[in-house]
């Protein structure tokens, strides 16, 4: 069973967004045994989006759009979808009543005819109701293929995927089982894990697949699985991950399904009754987002401290000025004291520093670009680790984001 994703708007050809909506949709039809054949982006221009939908019945048993179904003149999508059916958008009901709704309690401005006009929708198109927009989804269906239309606003298109477009997709085809098993590792390179597993990889039965998924300090292993049979394809998985698990025991951190590095972290803290702190300067707050991202972090997190500048070391942190004219800021002895100074302004049992040069130029402290202090404080021991990361400031900064929580999580579970 094949898909095609459509973006439709000229703000994603010309750089100013980034098309997070394929990522989504693809994935979530993986879950369901659908390949994505092919993503198109395509202006907003009608014969371009005609001709885009023609190639996609072509190649897809479902296609799903994305985009152009806003108030303005710019929003083609429902027009062009009644050229491509030999169709007229007619009045919904149930879309007016639902967009007034949306009005009377959420909106400020009062509502226009312009703002009505979206509850036109094909004549032969199964609305689906956005409980978060305007914008209705739409269901169409053509010579056995399936057309889905859908807002290009990213949770509003997210929400109608998951309550509205997937459920109605399993109605009305049917699927293979397929389960995915994403393994978190940290500290070893794709290439080591690779070696160190070949002989497991050779020897995994045809209808399970791995794949490395290599980020900047840290290995995704995604071992997929697919067949009509759902007790075969679940057994297999599991002999396979017994199988596989105690070859990389020291660099498992858990499963991506579950939960995330970040999240695994915050559980683990909870279940311990600690709390965490963060100060950061070369990752200029990136640790404290990706914390804050789980929900439930307020429960171990107490805040950061983002201390760019030299004097906010000193003034917030209260790191020494003798130090840093001595060490310099990227050095062992401030990321220590950074450490420290967070860890007693927020009271804390664990708290992460890091100070270095993400790049371009070497800057103040005349470090290596690339540089990078880690230090982690506790209530008994503070210590500090140097890393040499990238010439690539947004790679650096994310290697230095994914070492500290390897550290984190190496420190916590130490006790």
């Amino acid at each position: 069973m094949n898909a095609e994703i459509i973006t439709i708007g000229d703000e994603i050809l010309i750089g100013q967004i980034v098309d997070t909506n394929s990522a989504f949709i693809g994935k979530e039809l993986n879950k369901i045994g659908v390949s994505v054949y092919q993503i198109t982006s395509v202006q907003d221009d009608q014969a371009h989006i005609l001709k885009s939908l023609k190639e996609a019945e072509e190649n897809a048993d479902i296609i799903i759009i994305t985009g152009g179904l806003g108030p303005t003149k710019d929003d083609i999508t429902k027009h062009t979808l009644c050229d491509y059916f030999e169709d007229s958008l007619v009045e919904n009901e149930k879309v007016l009543a639902h967009i007034e709704y949306l009005f009377s309690k959420y909106i400020k401005t009062p509502i226009s005819d312009i703002n009505r006009q979206q509850a036109l929708v094909p004549s032969k198109a199964k609305v689906l109701t956005n409980r978060f927009g305007t914008a209705p989804g739409m269901w169409l269906e053509k010579s056995g293929k399936v057309f889905v239309s859908l807002p290009g606003v990213p949770y509003e298109m997210k929400a109608l995927i998951t309550n509205e477009v997937l459920p109605r997709l399993r109605e009305r085809f049917e699927f293979p089982y397929i389960i995915h098993k994403t393994i978190l590792t940290y500290g070893l390179g794709e290439s080591a894990i690779a070696n160190r597993i070949e002989a497991f990889e050779d020897n995994l039965p045809d209808f399970i697949k791995l794949a490395y998924l290599p980020n900047l300090g840290r290995v995704r292993l995604r071992l997929s699985a697919k067949s009509k049979d759902e007790s075969k394809v679940e057994n297999e998985m599991q002999k396979q991950l017994d199988l596989l698990l105690p070859q990389i025991q020291d660099v498992f951190v858990g499963f991506e399904e579950d939960l995330s590095l970040e999240a695994i972290i915050g559980k683990q803290l909870m279940q311990k009754g600690k709390t965490l702190a963060v100060a950061e300067s070369c990752t200029g707050g990136n640790i404290a987002h990706a914390i804050t991202t789980n929900a439930g972090a307020s429960k171990y997190f107490r805040g950061s401290v983002v201390a760019y500048a030299t004097e906010s070391k000193v003034n917030i942190l209260s790191v020494s000025e003798d130090d840093i004219q001595k060490y310099s800021v990227v050095s062992e002895q401030v990321a220590k004291a950074m450490a420290k100074g967070v860890l007693e302004l927020y009271d804390t049992d664990y708290a992460i520093s890091t100070t270095g040069n993400a790049g371009p130029s070497k800057g103040e402290a005349d470090a290596e670009v690339g540089t990078v202090w880690i230090g982690l404080a506790t209530k008994t021991e503070v210590y500090a680790q140097v890393f040499k990361f990238s010439n690539q400031r947004e790679k650096t900064i994310m290697k230095a984001t994914n070492k500290a929580f390897e550290l984190l999580q190496k420190e916590i579970l130490k006790k």
